[in-house]
């Protein structure tokens, strides 16, 4: 039998509801353990929540390996040089440096995901390349206009 240890008052522990949402490429993306949240110096973690039809905008990381693992639901994933796929519960893929790629919930139940990228970038500002913004107004919300993935 396992015994739950509850982890001291000093350990790094964040939990995902602490950590603002960012909305910024869609759906609900929170980094739980970063530099900022936990002073980690070699990558970051979090979580991603699509409702259905939300997607999360094409993107690229020019320093990091991206590795995302679905939790629930079904996500699907475009990835330069790879293509389209499903990704279920319990599987998880990997995103290589500099590849462009972009998730989305085709389904009609909630995806949740967790991610995780190393290593960081030099500079936080240099991590993250987008190559396609969300429609104005669109920001994290499930509609017609942004939910549609484009594949």
């Amino acid at each position: 039998m396992s015994e739950t240890v509850k982890a001291p008052a000093t350990a790094p522990v964040v939990a995902a509801a602490e950590v603002a949402a960012n909305r910024r490429r869609g759906g609900d993306i929170r980094v739980v353990l970063s530099p900022k949240t936990v002073g980690s110096t070699s990558g970051f973690m979090g979580t991603l929540t699509l409702r259905p039809g939300e997607y999360v905008t094409e993107h690229y990381h020019p320093y990091s390996e991206e590795f995302v693992f679905v939790v629930e639901g079904t996500l699907v994933a475009r990835v330069e040089e790879v293509g389209v796929f499903e990704v279920s519960a319990g599987a998880g893929f990997m995103v290589p440096i500099g590849a462009r790629h972009r998730v989305w919930n085709d389904s009609d139940t909630e995806v949740r995901a967790v991610f995780h990228l190393a290593p960081l970038a030099p500079r936080p500002e240099l991590g993250h390349v987008d190559t396609e913004q969300l429609p104005a107004g669109g920001e994290g919300m499930s509609q017609p206009d942004v939910g549609a993935p484009r594949r």
